[in-house]
């Protein structure tokens, strides 16, 4: 779960990385009310920056510069109902200014090549950042960091000293990014960013922009999270299939697309957009079964897909594995009969793997009308995006 600005500036305030005050506002008078309280600490000067999560804010002028509550309050009013790379602005933040002397840049991520962390600073922080990397890598600083030991003061000194900064900068960046591996490591992250790190014009480093992704599945270990959710942003139908432990993905297509494992989702999704080329139809989901595939699972599933009023077909693809074909024909059966009058659409099955003659059997005596039985992938996605197109 991707963290807005504002979250990960609590985040980081929680465990003692430096931070200015920020608050968050939904309203133009929320926000000058909070630059009211907030700019009294900065001479007045507020900084108003729209809230979503993706890159180019500042580019995209969801970034500015108030110098007085009034100001706040008409900025807010510009950047509220933005559209920024197809995310619409809900809520701003307001920050307190700060007097930048130099802007930084780090970062920590998990990096799944080399199955370790992989530390990331640079003396040149700012939007630039991406271009930096591609023009002028060897201003970027890259440190491997073990997850055993993370970042101790001696790490942090190996990461600074690799970025090429000063002895006096250094010490005081040395212990800011040992917070920042305990954001990392207490919060079961998989990214924390800071874009930039400042020096102030009085010395003091401080955080001014974060980005944090927590790993979902470390939540148990986190209730806390949950409060991070943002359930009005989120699709309903996305909402719904986690409330049922589902594996589910919103995508923009007409083929409902129903599976039992990741691994063989993703090769359905790329043989139903392969064969909808021709007929103008395209995946309208990730579906993720599991490895059971009872009859209240494959109800909640089609009932979270058949809710989807742009999904005109679907298309279930299992693999008999530990979980018999048989069994699985079972739970289909058993989900349309659940379902009754909700299914309205057409469902092109292939089941393949342990027991599969029987898995068709139990199908083709059921005889629903709905219910195609295709005895390959390729013919399955086939028939499932002509059946949508029609």
């Amino acid at each position: 779960m991707d963290l807005y600005e504002y979250q990960a500036r609590d985040v980081f305030e929680k465990h003692g990385v430096p931070v200015l005050a920020g608050a968050v506002a939904e309203t133009p008078a929320e926000a000058r009310a909070a630059a009211e309280a907030i700019g009294a600490k900065s001479g007045g000067v507020t900084v108003v920056k729209a809230q979503v999560k993706t890159g180019g804010r500042g580019k995209a002028g969801g970034v500015k510069v108030a110098k007085s509550p009034e100001e706040a309050e008409e900025l807010a009013g510009q950047i509220l109902g933005m559209d920024i790379k197809g995310h619409t602005v809900h809520r701003v933040m307001i920050a307190q200014g700060a007097s930048i002397a130099e802007e930084y840049y780090f970062s920590l991520l998990l990096d799944r090549a080399n199955r370790s962390y992989l530390a990331m600073c640079s003396k040149e922080g700012g939007m630039e950042i991406e271009q930096l990397a591609v023009e002028r890598p060897e201003a970027l600083a890259r440190i491997d960091v073990d997850p055993n030991t993370g970042i101790d003061a001696t790490k942090a000194q190996e990461i600074v000293d690799a970025a090429g900064f000063d002895a006096e900068t250094a010490g005081k960046i040395v212990p800011v990014l040992q917070r920042l591996w305990d954001v990392y490591a207490g919060e079961d992250a998989t990214l924390v960013e800071v874009n930039p790190l400042v020096k102030t014009e009085g010395g003091d480093i401080v955080a001014l922009d974060g980005k944090v992704t927590l790993d979902g599945n470390a939540d148990f270990r986190h209730p806390d999270h949950a409060a991070f959710e943002d359930t009005a942003s989120t699709d309903p139908l996305e909402t719904a299939a986690k409330e049922k432990g589902l594996n589910y993905v919103k995508l923009d297509g007409n083929v409902g697309i129903i599976g039992n494992g990741a691994g063989l989702v993703m090769s359905t999704l790329d043989v139903v957009a392969y064969a909808g080329e021709a007929v103008g139809s395209k995946p309208a989901n990730f579906l993720d079964i599991g490895g059971g595939a009872s009859a209240e699972v494959m109800a909640n599933g089609l009932h979270i897909i058949l809710g989807d009023p742009q999904v005109k077909a679907v298309f279930v693809n299992v693999f008999g594995g530990i979980t018999a074909c048989d069994a699985v024909a079972d739970g289909i059966v058993g989900a349309l009969e659940a379902i009754g009058d909700e299914a309205t659409k057409p469902l092109v099955v292939r089941l393949d793997g342990n027991n599969v003659d029987e898995g068709r059997r139990i199908l083709r005596e059921f005889a629903h009308p709905l219910v195609i039985i295709e005895e390959t992938m390729d013919g399955a996605a086939a028939k499932a995006a002509e059946l949508a197109a029609k």
